[in-house]
């Protein structure tokens, strides 16, 4: 039986499933972002889920009939050999990984050069047009940093998306931004808008729309702490784990939260899918 006949590669096939197993490389950050979902930041412990679980992650996704994975923390580049590591796990399956894009200078520009022609994403968030009221969400020189990291990416044939994260956004605005990301190489198939999660940080700054479960695709994601519903799921408040979307403690083998995921999905009244427009 190849994976696209069993259980969760015809579900995937069927739309039942989402296609991507999501994965929490690790929960520190350099920067601490107002609506960050789990409260990262350069004070966070180091809690990663190592090279070895997530090249195991990568290749039973691939056997189990996932067509996708996405990587996130965090900031995931603090893990020292990640661009390595997402060029190893690309083997498998292409990949979305999300960066703040605030850590590429020369060293780590040469390191990322593996990346490119590979199917690897790298998913750079970008709020506004203008510095000011991007950095007053995200971090002091935020804004520079990125709009130099963009092109410096894709010069290097590296495939980069803008992800923009508000809780709303005017035309004239959005057109500003739109037009920046095109002036610096990505393209508008490749610019997502998502809303505010009011999880982690953004509860404590007023943010966000209320999301239930029934609310987030049903993304598998794995964490050093478990398999959760959504990349959405393993947050934090108040230092303390979110555990209500929780789905299994197992990670691996990968099937053990990949079959109770689909049972929990199987499940569902009819009509019930996701309701929130979430990339």
């Amino acid at each position: 039986m190849t994976a696209e006949e069993g259980p969760i590669g015809l579900a995937v096939a069927a739309g039942t499933l989402p296609g991507r197993v999501w994965m929490y490389a690790n929960y520190h950050c350099n920067i601490e972002c107002t609506y960050c979902l789990t409260e990262s930041g350069p004070k966070v412990a180091r809690r990663e889920l190592g090279r070895t679980a997530m090249l195991e992650v990568a290749r039973q996704a691939a056997e189990l009939g996932f067509t996708g994975l996405g990587v996130t923390g965090g900031e995931i580049f603090l893990v020292p050999d990640m661009p390595e590591l997402l060029a190893e796990m690309s083997q498998y399956l292409p990949i979305v990984a999300l960066t703040n894009a605030t850590l590429f200078q020369r060293r780590l520009l040469s390191r990322v050069e593996v990346l490119a022609g590979k199917p690897v994403s790298l998913q750079i968030s970008l709020d506004r047009p203008d510095p000011d009221v991007n950095d007053e969400m995200r971090a002091p020189d935020n804004f520079a940093k990125v709009v130099a990291a963009i092109p410096a990416l894709v010069q290097r044939g590296v495939t980069v998306r803008i992800a923009t994260t508000v809780e709303s956004i005017e035309d004239a605005e959005l057109d500003r931004l739109c037009a920046l990301h095109r002036d610096l190489g990505v393209s508008d198939d490749d610019h997502v808008i998502r809303p505010i999660i009011a999880r982690g940080r953004a509860i404590e700054e007023g943010l966000g729309v209320a999301a239930a479960q029934s609310d987030l695709p049903a993304e598998l994601t794995i964490t050093a702490d478990g398999a959760f519903w959504s990349p959405f799921g393993p947050t934090v408040r108040g230092g303390r784990l979110d555990t209500d979307l929780l789905i299994t403690r197992t990670t691996l083998p990968l099937s053990v939260p990949a079959d109770t995921l689909l049972r929990l999905v199987d499940r569902q009244p009819r009509g019930a899918d996701s309701a929130l427009s979430i990339r």
